[in-house]
């Protein structure tokens, strides 16, 4: 028994199973984007800033790292201090008396005499080789090595280079005999370097390192930087990958759960359809995707993330409340393997909620600049008054973060781009399409305009009725419009069968029997629906074209065919649509507003009274007909559309109150 509920409890929760295996797989390949490491406890200050965290004591003890600055200053002391070693170059008279030889066939004999006895007293006394590229050669001491002994001498009792005037003498024959050994000297400045440490004092466990609210001070910020690395250097001794990819699993489950109950809790369609669920995932996976190659790249840089797309995106496909939620989901867990999280979360959290006020009346692809830039000046703004806080002035202001942000808010116009492929991808609609479709110049709205021009009236009027109830009762208004102007386009197959197409006074159904003439008219809404393949039309305009109708009767044919075969047993789905019936707000106020429009539209007389009885008529006929069991309207909603739909009826045909007549 335990085995056959198994399975239909498991095609009954199919669905959500689904999305938890969306979510999980989801949740599995965000830890797997980022860097397998990570760092000990790091510390949110500046120096100048204020230290806003409680007292911060030493976990232990700890040395403090010199500042680069010192280690810099330190090496070139001891570059300063250097000793230069020498030794003696017996063959270099030699080698110099060579050389004279290989040049003397080009220059009077008597000159190379004079040369000759010119190295010959330079050698007397010494010819000392100065270093490369050392110009403060005179401060250094110079030892000269005999074997492992070595003697100190002065560069003054030598002759070096610079007492040589002589160029040919200089660079093409003397050869130092008090030669500068590169290697020894190496050697030396090698052993005092390595004898330079990288930190200074050590800080016992429980020292007070800086209060709270005390100003940061550069000693301070130098003891908390060496803090932080030795976090960094327990954190690496005790690190385990598997169970970090275990935390940034869990946390990114959890921020999933909390998303998944928010959208349940609220009741919000996006969960009915696995394709806006794997929309919203795919979403957040392409942003951590970018956000992990940049902190692979370079952390520094990771604010040039253009993460704003994804609320842009979430509002323009949902509503502000799913773009919020789906932002701040992104930014848990992105704060989790990103460096400081604090600053992270505080400017995309801002800029996000500006984004997507600033998105909220999107009428046009044109209004994404301007998105753009209040995103750019969000970002400016939280960096310019953050550094004033932390430091009281704005001298610690660098031009590259406001480039960074220009260089944000312009990769963020790649939403629009993204918009269209995801819309082609997914099957989604967004209202920028609609928009577009709302032009009557539409090829489709052209063929029914020329074709069934009466047609075309109707649903305009339809459309501009519909789109005002929606603004009353609340709904997507530009679906509620888009959709009743095109709801009627199968009527461009077959336009002189539907009355308000007749100008001649022909009427084609004469001729025809009532079986045939409500085929017919049924066949416009599958008609209709091959139209909207032809022209590209969105899914969700089709839908209102499959349920402008239900599962109504052609009352009129069934009524005459009735009339026309008393008795006979008739099967009345020769004379139903086929439905389905509406399903949405939406649908279900454009079957409504079709309906009455057509009926008020046929009328001979249309005072109040004739309009109002019809109105009710209409709208209590779909109700008992259960056209309406399946969409969200509420008995409030209908009371409101009977309301507005009678003053509409009534401003369109002018229909006068009757007044008392009075002597």
């Amino acid at each position: 028994m335990l085995i056959k509920n198994i399975i239909p409890n498991t095609i009954k929760r199919l669905p959500i199973l689904t999305k938890l295996i969306l979510m999980l797989v989801a949740a599995a390949l965000i830890p797997l984007m980022f860097p397998n490491n990570g760092h000990g406890i790091h510390y949110d200050y500046a120096v100048g800033g204020i230290w806003r965290s409680g007292d911060l004591v030493a976990p232990y003890d700890f040395a403090i790292q010199k500042s680069q600055n010192e280690i810099d200053r330190e090496i070139a002391e001891a570059k300063s201090k250097i000793i230069l070693y020498y030794h003696y170059d017996n063959q270099a008279h030699a080698k110099a008396v060579e050389r004279l030889s290989g040049v003397a066939r080009r220059h009077p004999a008597s000159s190379m005499h004079q040369m000759r006895k010119t190295i010959d007293s330079i050698y007397m006394v010494g010819y000392l080789q100065m270093p490369d590229s050392m110009p403060d050669f005179g401060s250094h001491r110079l030892i000269l090595l005999d074997g492992n002994i070595g003697s100190e001498l002065s560069a003054s009792q030598y002759i070096t280079p610079l007492d040589i005037q002589d160029t040919l003498l200089r660079d093409s024959i003397l050869v130092p005999d008090i030669a500068y050994d590169a290697n020894r000297t190496q050697l030396e400045l090698d052993s005092r370097l390595s004898q330079l440490g990288t930190t200074s004092q050590m800080v016992k466990q429980g020292e007070l390192i800086i209060s709270e609210g005390q100003r940061v001070s550069l000693e301070q910020a130098q003891v908390i930087s060496s803090l932080e690395r030795e976090n960094d250097k327990h954190f690496q001794a005790n690190y385990h990958p598997t169970g970090r990819y275990l935390g940034l699993f869990g946390l990114c489950i959890i921020s999933f759960v909390a998303l998944f109950f928010f959208l349940q809790n609220t009741r919000h369609p996006l969960l009915e359809d696995d394709r806006k669920v794997l929309f919203v995932l795919v979403i957040i996976l392409l942003m951590s995707a970018v956000t992990a190659a940049v902190v692979h790249t370079n952390p520094e840089w990771v604010l040039v993330v253009p993460l704003c797309i994804v609320p842009v995106m979430m509002r323009v496909f949902f509503d502000m409340r799913v773009a919020l939620y789906v932002q701040i989901t992104t930014i848990i867990i992105l704060a989790n393997v990103v460096p400081n999280s604090y600053e992270f979360i505080f400017y995309q959290l801002i800029a996000g909620m500006m984004s997507i006020v600033a998105v909220r009346n999107l009428e046009s692809r044109s209004k994404f600049f301007l998105v753009s830039i209040a995103i750019f000046a969000t970002y400016s703004l939280i960096y310019t008054f953050g550094v004033l806080s932390q430091e009281s002035t704005l001298s610690g202001i660098t031009l590259d973060r406001y480039l960074v942000f220009f260089l944000n808010a312009l990769l963020t116009l790649l939403a629009y781009p993204l918009i269209y492929l995801f819309e082609k991808i997914f099957g989604l609609t967004t209202n920028l399409t609609l928009l577009e479709l709302s032009s009557t110049d539409t090829p489709a709205l052209r063929e029914l305009s020329r074709n069934a021009p009466g047609t075309f009236q109707h649903s305009v009027q339809v459309s501009n009725i519909s789109e005002d109830l929606i603004n009353e009762i609340g709904g997507n208004a530009i679906l509620a419009k888009v959709g009743a102007l095109y709801h009627d386009i199968g009527k461009i197959r077959a336009p002189l069968f539907f009355t308000e197409n007749q100008n001649s006074g022909f009427n084609p159904h004469d001729e025809l029997d009532y079986r045939e003439s409500a085929s017919i008219i049924i066949r416009h809404v599958t008609d209709g629906l091959d139209l909207a393949k032809k022209y590209h039309l969105p899914n969700e305009v089709q839908q209102f074209i499959r349920t402008h109708h239900g599962t109504t009767f052609t009352g009129y044919f069934y009524a005459k065919y009735k009339e026309a075969h008393p008795g006979e047993t008739i099967d009345k789905g020769d004379f139903r649509y086929n439905g389905p019936t509406p399903f949405s707000r939406e649908t279900a106020v454009v079957m409504i507003v079709d309906s009455v429009e057509a009926a008020c539209r046929s009328m001979k007389e249309h005072d109040k009274d004739s309009i109002d009885k019809k109105v009710d008529q209409i709208i209590d006929d779909k109700i008992s007909g259960n056209q309406f069991r399946n969409c969200n309207l509420t008995f409030g909603d209908i009371d409101r559309i009977r309301k507005i739909l009678k003053t509409k009826m009534m401003s369109i045909y002018h229909a006068r109150i009757a007044y008392p007549v009075t002597k």
